[in-house]
């Protein structure tokens, strides 16, 4: 039987009687529905997800896709175009091929093999609209560090949507619309093109080419250069200064200090193939599908192996300035999530973390009482306590009932400045007495929060959209001395993400190391769901 004639069958009835089945506590189909096999095979088979069945249901378990109507062809025809296109976005194309998809409604059999078919192609279509707008993964089963709340929508309204107007455009409203994941998109193409044809050409075989340099290692890095679009195209066998341009071009989209010379982290860079590049532009754009929700008209944006902080308005950046994060340790690798910045602290007090008081101070009082002496002792009314009168070698870990308190000053561990944004995990941005760190290439030191290199200028970007004066006004409450929290009167979203992957707007990529190995974690999940490298020729 073709598909044609097998939907024209669909409609003979079983007889009038009320439908069997009911749906996870929906109830059976009211005792005024016909009740057809198709209808039935439809309950049966939707009754395993409760949303699924909920909205068969709301319907009366009419058919969505196996009608023979010009809408019905027309939601077939859409559904198929788009699950074609899922390895362009770097989905499980598995999980929704529509060449088995294609013989199903072939070879359908019957009504109830309709009314199972039905259900199955719903079930597909709430499956690849919802990895298409916000991920394949649940990032908080794949990696502790990842806190991020993905906005999942409640899966009937897909169907509902999709059942509602046009079917073409339904999935266009699922791919994510910022210009980021567009030009990941691209990005992803254009590598899967270089895999295709070998990549960018042969390694540089040396641990360091500098400018005056000739020989095979520069016409290599050359070589490299020119397939990777940094360098016009040229035969030179000499480290010339076109050469030197491109690899300090290079070397600023990778992070590196850009110096100029092909050194061992330059060419370590250089040297990484690029199925290995295409792995990152993969996570990215999962990444970029976690985050698919509105991000605020000005927010802040903070990459954590990227080491930059940056203001956004209207998606330009407005303010850019480096960074330190977490450390590499698992207790104090700085997370990923999404919070809203509320007010600034003008020379602030640092209240010590309970672990960093029972883990590297306390046993230092023990000693000697007098230990870390720029802390004050904190009891439970906000009280300062005198050292004398602490015997510290009595508590335990467990039982220490102080707290340990910084108070205000240019060698406070806060710095001058702190910015809030309430959360459960105590990160915040802040200012820091440790300039040094911020001229390092790799800057993760703190122990998980957000250290900024230019924190004045960051407080000055801020309090411009609400004081005509906004560096008088803070210096004004800096010089004071005193501990004053200055409210935003619009509060920002703060986002801290986490990407190895990301393009400029211009569209031209860059690539982070993988300080935590989050990225490679991910990118196992991915291949464990189904996603696999591809490549395209021409």
């Amino acid at each position: 039987m073709t598909q044609t004639q097998a939907i024209g069958r669909f409609r003979t009835l079983m007889g009038s009687a009320a439908l069997a089945v009911a749906v996870l506590g929906f109830g059976p189909l009211p005792a005024s529905a016909e009740v057809t096999a198709f209808k039935q095979a439809v309950a049966e088979s939707a009754s395993v997800n409760r949303d699924i069945a909920a909205f068969y249901r709301e319907t009366r378990f009419e058919p969505v896709w196996t009608g023979d109507s010009e809408v019905h062809r027309a939601r077939r025809a859409a559904l198929l175009a788009a699950v074609s296109k899922a390895g362009l976005y770097g989905l499980p194309t598995d999980k929704y091929d529509p060449e088995v998809l294609r013989a199903k409604m072939a070879s359908v059999q019957g009504e109830r093999g309709l009314g199972q078919l039905d259900v199955e192609l719903s079930e597909t279509l709430v499956l690849f609209s919802r990895h298409m707008q916000t991920g394949i993964l649940d990032p908080q089963k794949i990696v502790s560090g990842i806190k991020r709340e993905v906005p999942l929508r409640d899966p009937i309204s897909y169907l509902r949507d999709f059942t509602s107007g046009d079917p073409d455009a339904f999935f266009r409203t699922v791919v994510p619309a910022t210009a980021e994941y567009t030009r990941l998109v691209r990005a992803k193409f254009e590598l899967e093109r270089i895999v295709a044809s070998g990549s960018w050409g042969a390694q540089v075989q040396s641990d360091k080419v500098s400018p005056g340099d000739s020989g095979p290692a520069v016409v290599a890095l050359r070589n490299r250069l020119i397939a990777m679009g940094y360098l016009d195209r040229s035969n030179t066998a000499v480290y010339d200064g076109a050469l030197q341009k491109a690899v300090q071009e290079y070397q600023t989209a990778q992070g590196l200090e850009p110096d100029g010379v092909a050194g061992p982290a330059t060419l370590r860079a250089i040297n990484v193939p690029a199925s290995e590049r295409l792995k990152s532009v993969l996570v990215a754009m999962e990444r970029e599908r976690w985050l698919n929700r509105p991000r605020g008209k000005r927010h802040i944006l903070v990459n954590i192996p990227d080491f930059k902080a940056r203001i956004i308005d209207d998606d330009k950046v407005t303010f850019e300035t480096r960074s330190v994060v977490g450390k590499d340790q698992p207790d104090r690798e700085t997370p990923e999530f999404s919070d809203v910045m509320e007010y600034m602290e003008i020379n602030p007090y640092w209240n010590v973390p309970r672990s960093i008081t029972t883990e590297e101070y306390l046993p230092a009082m023990r000693r000697n009482r007098y230990a870390v002496s720029h802390l004050e002792v904190i009891n439970a009314q906000g009280r300062v306590v005198p050292r004398s009168a602490v015997n510290f070698a009595a508590y335990s870990d467990r039982t220490f009932p102080f707290r340990l308190r910084q108070p205000p000053s240019t060698k406070n561990a806060l710095g001058l400045v702190k910015f809030m944004f309430p959360n459960k995990y105590n990160i915040y941005l802040h200012d820091t007495p440790a300039k040094s760190l911020f001229s390092r290439e790799v800057r993760a030191f703190s122990h998980g929060c957000v250290r900024l290199n230019e924190p004045f200028e960051f407080a000055y970007a801020l309090l411009a959209k609400q004081t005509d004066d906004p560096v008088n006004f803070f210096q004004s409450r800096l010089q004071s001395g005193q501990n004053i929290r200055v409210n935003l009167e619009e509060p920002v979203p703060v986002h801290l993400i986490y990407r190895t992957a990301y393009t400029d707007a211009k569209g031209r990529l860059h690539f982070r190391a993988d300080i935590y190995g989050r990225d490679a974690q991910v990118y196992r999940a991915l291949q464990n769901a189904g996603v696999a490298l591809t490549s395209v020729q021409g």
